[in-house]
């Protein structure tokens, strides 16, 4: 699955946070939030239904995967492209330059201990 570009981010948070929803409603949200034209709503829903994050069922627009579900993928795919999908190597490179604060750390390490395999 590929990354969202800003506009389609923008588009899928709103229908994250509304769905599900009509696609009348979804026009007019668009059109107020974006100041788009029924045409160019279609146009991007369409995309994001082709990229199976959303489904237009009868009329209602309802999400297929979850915003947490869709950013997880794509982290987990970034990990694997970038860095060979060793975590402690995107670790090291995202530390590299910007030092974790003590609070951050500290949730890091509790979230490693919940995840371990025992």
């Amino acid at each position: 699955m590929n990354q969202l570009g800003v506009v389609e981010a923008k588009f899928c948070d709103l229908v994250w946070k509304k769905a599900p929803l009509s696609t009348a409603e979804l026009v007019k949200l668009c059109e107020k939030e974006f100041n788009w034209k029924r045409t160019t709503t279609y146009t991007v829903l369409k995309r994001m239904i082709l990229r199976g994050i959303f489904v237009n069922d009868n009329k209602t627009v309802r999400v297929q995967i979850s915003r947490e579900d869709f950013y997880a993928d794509q982290s987990s795919q970034y990990v694997a492209e970038q860095f060979g999908g060793s975590l402690p190597r995107f670790v090291a490179a995202f530390t590299a330059k910007k030092k974790l604060s003590p609070k951050d750390a500290e949730e890091i390490r509790r979230m490693i201990d919940a995840m371990t395999e025992e």
